[in-house]
């Protein structure tokens, strides 16, 4: 493939449309261009910037069907057979106990437990959903704001991550793509750096490596972000160097 033809292919590679092989020999490309390089970083972070930005979130009503449902349906038994058809699948020496516990589960439900069970369950959930759907639409008003601001970085083994700061919502996003996934039992963090003290700013997906997040807490005058590996559920002050320090764009 000509290196002419590699230059216009940065497009294609943020938004991952590229043949493994097109995509080998663009990568190699990549290392020794600059010019490359930053554009397709740029071209992340618009992406990503503009698929969050049209966000639809579901109409309330939605949510409240749901709920709904989850308290009036009841659970299928493993396998979706009758009572006959596991009786012969549960070994001998076993069946007793399998059995006298199936008895005290439909009692319970025969007593309104189960309902009541699935009803907190639903309850959670909900509360989760809402607090999902909150978050989502912070992150999406953040990266459409007006007087959005970004900084991207070059993080390690070619990943890139890119800040965007709305100093009108006093808040901030952080979109990483092609983050190598953190060892197993850790988890990135981010953080505030208020000139030289570091505020937690929440978590990164352990399982995503490219994904956007907004951040905990108002910026609130931040002069940078920083990135560490923490041990799962993260930490209350740093515990290890940061692999990452981007600062605020102005």
């Amino acid at each position: 493939m000509r290196t002419e033809d590699l230059h216009s292919l940065t497009g294609a590679y943020a938004l991952h449309a590229l043949l493994d092989d097109e995509r080998e020999a663009f990568e190699r490309h990549l290392a020794g261009c600059a010019t490359c390089e930053q554009e397709a970083r740029e071209f992340a972070a618009a992406t990503a910037r503009l698929g969050l930005a049209a966000t639809v979130v579901p109409a309330p009503a939605l949510r409240d069907r749901v709920l709904h449902r989850v308290t009036t349906v009841r659970q299928v038994p493993p396998g979706g057979g009758t009572a006959e058809k596991a009786r012969r699948v549960v070994p001998r020496g076993r069946g007793l106990a399998r059995w006298a516990l199936a008895a005290c589960v439909a009692a319970a439900a025969g007593l309104g437990g189960t309902a009541v069970w699935q009803y907190e369950r639903a309850q959670d959930a909900g509360q989760r959903a809402a607090q999902a759907e909150r978050r989502a639409e912070t992150l999406a008003g953040v990266l459409a704001a007006p007087d959005a601001e970004s900084r991207t970085a070059r993080l390690a083994a070619g990943a890139s991550g890119t800040l965007v700061v709305s100093e009108r919502q006093d808040r901030a996003v952080f979109l990483a793509s092609g983050m190598a996934e953190p060892p197993r039992g850790k988890v990135y963090q981010l953080w505030f750096d208020d000139h030289g003290t570091m505020r937690s700013a929440g978590l990164m997906d352990p399982g995503s490596t490219s994904q956007a997040v907004l951040m905990d807490g108002a910026v609130d005058g931040a002069a940078g972000v920083g990135i560490t590996v923490e041990p799962a559920g993260g930490s209350k002050q740093p515990t290890s160097d940061p692999i990452a320090l981007l600062s605020v764009p102005a």
